[in-house]
Formats: structure tokens, sequence, C-alpha cells
């Protein structure tokens, strides 16, 4: 096995446990190109050639059918286009260029696409490529955070699980925050491994300067992991106690300065000379990061949120059971979860073999951060009762394959133990049986695959028991078979992810049926006050299934729905141009869920996505639409986004994401039509009421009053199936 290298005398040695090599690698030579392709001197020649054919891999599969999903999540892209048009909407994250209401969320992840799409023009690829970047980017990152004191084998190892895990597949090549935020908390955690090596502080200062810009990326999930980083710095880093204390007060003092400079602005800004801060009911950035991005996601109660507020019994509210299973449930389980099991086993694995190093053992402190992150997260997302949505779990995609590539690499070096090779085995064993679970959920879909993995896992289980025994080519033969059926499961998830389009507020990966019946909506609208009953989830799942089957009737909710004592219906069009619909009672109550098949706009496609927009409609709003500082105006971001990037053109979207922000009230709305701000007031959309001015959430606004003055005032016309209000023209 190989020996670790030993940075100087005074350092104690190493435990035989990892390949350790932190110590600066010997001087190389050449051209800068040769030193690329060649990579670390004490590299094997195949090494750095494998890690940059991974990459290229990496880029190409992401890239691959990108521009399938167009805008993908509509209510980014029109900020992004609006930042394109607006640095002021740059700068505050605008959702339309005359700066009307930001997005939920501070602007950091829209920087890049905005600037994207400043330099190339609006399009597909202009928003998306930025986030395939990112994900490319992430896997160096991880490769190079492992690689640092584990094998070679090791860094490829979680750089190809992470590359290959479906959520991360799909968010990667998605506009929203997610892919920022998977890659600055990656960094961070480099970062502090770095400081934990050899105690200087600019490691450490460094990683709180990314925590902050996690932070302008989505608010305060990037600081979930800033516990356990935290902790393991206090205990294992190589230096005095009162300098390590002082150091982790520097990088906290980086992390607000770097966050801070952005929120101080906003709130130092004049109410009246900025957006309205999107998703707060008091136009303060600090309520919404506290409220409904803060608090309200761990206790549901979000104000303004659709189908917010938990309720006991292990319910988070219209989102889903909470508990400790939630991460491999029918919902989450094919999206990241993989592999979990893997993870939890090498992760108390690696610690036990660690256990009697030196405080300052930088292999056990990587076990630590990695693991303290990945269980932090874990519960928090587990025990959640605010909005949760099965893609937040690429937060976890790269804490789940650094442990399995430095576990695995470390029970490699001590297969000639029983008890290591025994662990490997059972590690084999259990991923595969978690992986032919998982791929029973979608029984129709590559059947055979299911008792491949199965099997495979299996005879490479058995094999890992003699793996220390045996000659060294059998061994190998031997682990790379059981990482192929552990990888085998996702690897297809992936390609199925890659294979379509994903649009709206709410995406999963696989195929269809790999979370919760392949729904890509699941928002609830709770109609007739709290659930007492679960006949109107049947209803309601029952249409959604009907709708992105393509027109089937559904009348039993797909796997993992919540079942009752109601009755269930449900209703679908073609995918793309019609909507889906469902209802049932239970107990009193009634349920509607739809959203969007594939592009469709329809349903609550005004919630979920945007709409889609007709030749005729597009040419009304581009009528003297230079004449106004609003094309037009319709409750709910994603309607507005629609509209916006059909045309190119600001749209005020009334409530922001939901149509619960208390902005512009009525008698800011009837001061913008004095003015001749806005042309027209485009009605019906999602709410499925006579004008479109139903609340999405949240208590009494003034959307539904704008929507009632509107009709009541100004003459209507039908267009393109919309209701337009011509606010130049009264009736």
């Amino acid at each position: 096995m190989t020996t670790a290298q030993v940075p100087s005398p005074q350092v104690p040695p190493r435990t035989p446990h990892a390949e350790v090599t932190a110590s600066p690698a010997r001087r190389r030579t050449g051209t800068p190109l040769a030193r690329l392709w060649r990579g670390r001197a004490d590299d094997a020649p195949w090494v750095r050639p494998a890690f940059l054919a991974l990459l290229l891999v990496t880029g190409v599969l992401y890239l691959w059918n990108l521009s399938a999903s167009g805008y993908a999540n509509s209510f980014y892209s029109a900020a992004v286009q609006a930042g394109s048009e607006s640095w002021k909407a740059f700068f505050f994250g605008s959702l339309d260029a005359a700066n009307a209401i930001t997005v939920d969320k501070p602007p950091a992840a829209l920087w890049p696409m905005a600037l994207s799409v400043r330099l190339f023009g609006l399009g597909s690829w202009q928003i998306l490529v930025p986030e395939v970047l990112m994900g490319v980017a992430t896997v160096a990152v991880l490769y190079a955070a492992v690689r640092r004191r584990f094998s070679a084998g090791a860094g490829l190892i979680a750089a190809a699980v992470l590359a290959l895990t479906p959520v991360a597949a799909l968010m990667f090549r998605f506009n929203n925050p997610d892919a920022l935020l998977a890659l600055l908390m990656t960094v961070v955690i480099h970062l502090v491994l770095r400081a934990l090596e050899d105690g200087r502080t600019k490691w450490l200062v460094w990683a709180g300067v990314a925590f902050g810009l996690a932070f302008l990326a989505k608010t305060l999930q990037a600081f979930l992991i800033l516990p356990p980083l935290a902790l393991v710095y206090a205990v294992c880093a190589p230096a005095g106690i009162g300098r390590r204390f002082g150091q982790l007060a520097l990088a906290g003092l980086a992390m607000i300065a770097s966050a801070g400079w952005w929120v101080a602005l906003v709130e130092l800004w004049p109410a009246s000379s900025r957006p309205y801060i999107g998703g707060s009911q008091n136009n303060s950035f600090l309520e919404l990061t506290f409220g409904y991005n803060g608090l309200g996601r761990i206790n549901g109660n979000e104000t303004g949120s659709v189908g917010g507020g938990g309720r006991g019994g292990g319910q988070g509210g219209g989102w889903g059971e909470t508990g400790i299973g939630r991460m491999f449930n029918d919902a989450v389980g094919g999206q990241i979860s993989w592999l979990l099991p893997a993870a939890l086993i090498l992760l108390l694995a690696g610690l036990v073999i660690t256990w009697r190093a030196p405080r300052t053992d930088t292999a056990r402190s990587a076990f630590l951060v990695w693991g303290g992150s990945l269980l932090l997260t874990v519960a928090v997302f587990s025990f959640m009762a605010g909005i949760f949505h099965e893609y937040y779990t690429v937060a976890l995609a790269p804490y789940i394959a650094a442990l399995v590539g430095m576990g695995a690499s470390v029970l490699w070096e001590e297969r000639t133990r029983f008890l290591a090779s025994a662990i490997l085995a059972v590690t084999v064993g259990a991923t595969a049986v978690w992986g032919w679970t998982l791929l029973g959920r979608t029984p129709d879909w590559l059947p055979w695959l299911r008792w491949a993995v199965l099997i495979g896992g299996s005879v490479a289980a058995l094999g890992l028991l003699l793996a220390g025994r045996l000659d060294r080519r059998f061994g190998r033969a031997v682990a790379g078979l059981g990482l192929a059926a552990g990888l085998a499961g996702p690897f297809a998830y992936t390609l199925s992810t890659l294979g379509s389009g994903h649009q709206g507020s709410i995406v999963t990966a696989g195929p269809s049926g790999g979370a919760m019946g392949g729904r890509p909506g699941g928002m609830r609208v709770f109609e007739g006050g709290p659930p007492d009953g679960q006949g109107g989830a049947q209803g309601g799942a029952a249409g959604q299934a009907g709708q992105t089957q393509g027109g089937a009737p559904g009348g039993t909710p797909p796997q993992g729905m919540p079942t009752g004592g109601g009755t269930g219906t449900g209703t679908g069009a073609v995918p793309g141009t019609g909507t889906g619909t469902g209802t049932g009672t239970g107990d009193g109550r009634t349920e509607r869920l739809g959203g969007p098949g594939g592009g469709g706009g329809g349903g609550m496609g005004g919630l979920l996505n945007g709409a889609n927009v007709g030749a005729k409609a597009k040419a009304a709003l581009l009528r003297d639409a230079d004449d106004y500082t609003w094309a037009a105006a319709t409750v709910g971001a994603q309607n507005a986004a629609g509209y916006q990037l059909a045309t190119g053109k600001p749209v005020m979207a009334i409530g922001g994401f939901n149509g619960s922000d208390p902005s512009p009230t009525l008698a800011q709305f009837k001061q913008y039509v004095a003015q001749g701000k806005i042309h027209y007031f485009i009605g019906g959309g999602e709410s499925g009421g006579a004008e479109g001015g139903m609340r999405m959430g949240g208590g009494p606004g003034g959307n539904s009053e704008i929507s009632t003055w509107v009709s009541a005032t100004f003459q209507k016309v039908t267009v393109d199936g919309a209701t337009f209000y011509d606010l130049t023209r009264k009736k």
C-alpha cells in the first residue's frame, strides 16, 4: 500500500489508512500544456488524462439536448432577461426591467446567466450553459478536494459519482439557484480542508467569502453546513486554540462582508426607488430571509406560500411526509439516495479506522467535514415542514460522492484485513439491494436493469470478501464490478434525465414514475380550508397523472401520493398543449392539483410555469409597447414571465411568484394606470377564477381587488385564449 508523504519531520507520521498527498508535489517542468496534461509529478501517467476525460464527458453529457428545456424555470429566466436589459434589475434580481418586484431569492445565481444573455442574446443555451459550467466546475473541485488527501482513484470515484447523480444532472442543466449553491458549498469545504492541512488563515478567510456568496445565492441554506465545519476546525486545526478561534472570527467577518454589502445596500435603499422584495410581506429582504426563506421552511409557517403551513402527524403541509425516511421515499429516493446508504456505511468505517489518529489528522478531518455536512443537511431536509422540493437534494450530492470515494479508498487500502473487506462487501451488497428497490419503483422502465444490478452487486460483494487473499487483478475486477453495479441505476436515471426537457417551477430527475409518478409539478392548492382528509389528494394526483400521460384518465394516484377516504377522477390532455386537473372529496374539502406537462402552460401553468403565448397575443403586447413602462400586468410571476420572455418587454408580476405578495396595492396600481404606465391587464391564467385574481396563498390582499377593479372598469377582449383588458379604454 502507498504510504503518506510527510511534510516535515515535526509533523507526526500519518496513519496508514489513506494515500495522503497534501504536501507540495515535486517541481514540475515543461510547457503549461504539458503540465496540464501530466498533472502532479507523483501521479501515475494515467491519472490526469483520466480526470480531464471525466470532465470532458461530464460537459458533453450535460450539454446534450440542453435546449429541450427551453427557458427551464421561466420565473428565473424572466429575471435573467430583465438583468440583461437593466443594470438596476441585474443588481436587485428584478423580475422585469422596469423593476416592479424581485425574485424571492438574492440575485447572485442570476448574475452569470444575465451576463451571458447580455453578451450573447436571449436563448435557452445562453441561460443554461453557465449552469452546465457550474456542474463541471463542481466535479473538478470535488476531485481536487478528495485527491489532496486520498488516492487518485478516490478522487475519480467521487467525481464520477457526483456527475452521475440524477438530481445533479438535472440541476446542473437548470436555472434555479441550486447549481451555484452546490458549487460554492463544495468550494467552501475544499478551502476549509486546505486550512486544516497547515492552519493558514487565508484559506479559512476565503471559505468565509465563499459562504457569503452562497448566501447571496440561496440565503440561509448556505449556512446549513457552517456548524460542522466550524466545529471541526476549532477541534482539529494544527494551531493553538486561541489562534483557531481568532481565525474562525476572521472567517466570520469575511462571510458577513461578502454577503452583507448587498444586504445593507438593499435595506438602506429608499423603498420608493427600488423594486419590491418578492416573497416578503413587508418589502424587507431581512423579513424574506428569516421568514419565507428561513424559519418558515423549517416550521411551515410561510406567509404567502401556496399550501404553506405545516401540520402535525409527520406531514409537511402540502409538501409530503416528514421524517427520517424522507430521503428514501418514493418522491426523493430516485433523485439522490442511490449511494446514500453506502455513504453512511463508509463514513462510519472511515471514522473507525482513523479514530486513533492524531488530533490534526487530515483524513479524519475530511470524514468529519464531509460527513457532518451530509448528516446535518439530511436532518434538515428530512424534518422541515415548509416548502420542500425533490431537487433541493442536489445539495447532498457532493457530500455523498466524497464519502463514497474516500471510504472506498480507505477500505481498499486495508483490504488485506478481513473486517475491511467485509465492510466493502456489505457496502456493495447494500447498494445493490437498494438500487434494486429503487428500480422496482418504475417496474415497466428497463425491467432487466434491476436484476442486473442485484446480481452484479451480489457477485461483487462475495468476491470482495476474498479480495485481499486473491490475485490483485482479480480484486480490481471485482471492485470494478461492484462500482459498476452501484452506478448502473443512477447512470440510467441520469441518461433518462438528459434525454428530456424540464420546465417549470418543480422538476424531477429520472423516468416517468421515478418521483411521485413522474409528476413535473406537485404544487397543491387547497380550497375550503386546511386538509381534513386525503380524498382530494387522490383526485388531484389522478388529474396530474392523466395530464402527464397524454390524456389518459386517472382514477388512481401515482405511487407515493397520499390516499384516503374520498374518490378521485382525473382528466388530461396532450402534454405541452393542454391542462390536467383532478378533483376529489375528502371529509368536506377539495384539493386541486395541476401543472404543465412538458412545456405546457395550462392548468396552473401561470403558477408552475410560464404561459404559452400565441402570435396574436404577442403582437398585441408589442403594439406601442415602447410607450409604456410595462407592456402588461398579470397576477403571478410565472404567468408574467411567459409574456415577458415572448416579447422581450417588461410585464408586471402582480403579487410576485405566488400572486400573494402585497405589491402593488390597488392604490398604486390605479396610479400606474392613470399615469399611462401599463397597457394591458391579462386575466384568466392560473386561478380558475373569473379574471385571474384569486390569491394563490397568504392572507387577504389587494390582488383580487385589482382584478375586480380592472374587470369592472376596462374593456376586455380574448386573445389566443387569454383575457386582455386594455387599460387605456374604459367601458
